[in-house]
């Protein structure tokens, strides 16, 4: 048995100037950007989001922006095979996550937890 829920919406933002993408996004959403991020300095800047709520972070890509979603899981090679089921595909595996494709089309990640232990809203799969 392992847990997944959604973690996170990221905001793939292509540009030379991630600072300007999260101070509109910032703005756009009433989030303030974390006080810890520094845009000129990373590849992500998170905005203040409550405990109970995903995570949004903006991400520099080198491909054209979009939007996608984390799935974190407990176990990722369970969670990565019960989507292959479902009908996802399987694109990437990047350090400690996999970037999987819907049958949509639409891309998205699965995670180890980044929000602490998997709460009573986590989804549990045989």
């Amino acid at each position: 048995m392992h847990r997944s829920r959604l973690c996170s919406l990221m905001i793939d933002c292509h540009t030379d100037d991630l600072g300007e993408a999260a101070r509109f996004w910032s703005q756009a959403l009433g989030r303030p950007i974390k006080p810890d991020s520094d845009p000129a300095q990373e590849k992500y800047v998170a905005l203040v989001t409550h405990d109970d709520e995903p995570v949004i972070e903006l991400q520099k890509v080198a491909h054209p922006s979009r939007v996608h979603l984390d799935i974190e899981s407990d176990d990722i090679a369970a969670e990565v095979q019960r989507l292959e089921a479902l009908g996802a595909r399987k694109v990437e595996a990047i350090r400690t996550w996999v970037v999987m494709e819907a049958p949509t089309g639409h891309r998205f990640c699965v995670v180890r937890p980044q929000r602490g232990k998997m709460g009573q809203h986590a989804n549990e799969w045989e």
